[in-house]
């Protein structure tokens, strides 16, 4: 059983700054993780992802503004959230995909809540 525990969500002001933290009861590398969020009513959305050789990507909403970013000795993932609107709200989840015989398994954290409001 994989453990992702998130951290750092919080209310701050349209234009604030939070870090997400994610630690891993597992070894990340080299595996890809993401970063997602989901709001009511809505499906749960790809924030940012990040491969394990480090490759990224990011939603349009999001580019520019924020950063996913891997410490593979401490298996921690972050999400550097700059510039944050109040559309950014929403509880983030982790994901750390691991391989399986049959095919990868996706493991979540039980998400953290961020709110942009003034």
């Amino acid at each position: 059983q994989v453990e992702l525990v998130e951290s750092g969500g919080g209310l701050v002001q349209p234009g604030g700054s939070l870090r997400l933290s994610c630690a891993s009861s597992e070894n990340i590398f080299p595996h890809d993780m993401a970063w997602y969020r989901q709001t009511p009513g809505k499906e749960r959305e790809l924030v940012a992802a990040i491969t394990g050789a480090g490759g990224t990507n990011y939603a349009d909403s999001v580019k520019g503004r924020f950063t996913i970013f891997r410490d593979n000795a401490k298996n921690t993932l972050y999400l550097q959230m700059n510039g944050l609107k109040s559309e950014d709200t929403g509880v983030y989840y982790c994901n750390l995909e691991l391989p399986a015989p049959d095919r990868p398994i996706n493991w979540w954290g039980q998400g953290t809540q961020v709110t942009v409001s003034s």
